[in-house]
């Protein structure tokens, strides 16, 4: 099988409906390294899923002063290693993501991530792989 050309973020820009992802994770300095080598896989709120979020959620978390809570959220939808629909489906499984915190998929029914929905699975990248979700995971308070 021929090894995809384009790396997490280039995959996500040329979709165009991840463009808060996008803004987010350049704002966080997370680009980089989801360019890097990796594997990764990550769970990609689309567009429609950050409008979900409360009114200036967004806004106020793109702000310098909040980067580090930017970072703690966005980390909570990258797992290190590459982890495809085949190997979730009938399981469940907490895996840890790349800031260490634990997050619950369920792949009894379908496919969820903390309860969000995997709308489209194995968009398949050349450092992993990109599950696009329905909804933005926040840290458990």
């Amino acid at each position: 099988m021929a090894v995809p050309f384009h790396d997490i973020i280039d995959t996500i820009v040329a979709d165009g409906s991840f463009t808060t992802l996008v803004a987010a994770a350049t704002k966080a300095g997370l680009v980089e390294t989801l360019k890097s080598e990796g594997p990764f896989t990550v769970f990609a709120p689309s567009d429609d899923a950050f409008a979900g979020l409360p009114p200036g959620t967004v806004n106020e978390l793109i702000r310098p002063e909040n980067k580090a809570k930017l970072i703690a959220i966005l980390l909570l939808h990258v797992i290190p290693g590459k982890v495809m629909t085949v190997d979730v489906i009938g399981q469940v499984m907490d895996p840890a993501t790349a800031g260490g915190i634990t997050i619950h998929v369920d792949g009894t029914d379908g496919i969820t991530v903390d309860g969000a929905k995997v709308v489209t699975g194995d968009i398949a990248c050349s450092n992993g792989v990109i599950h696009a979700i329905d909804a933005v995971l926040l840290p458990k308070v």
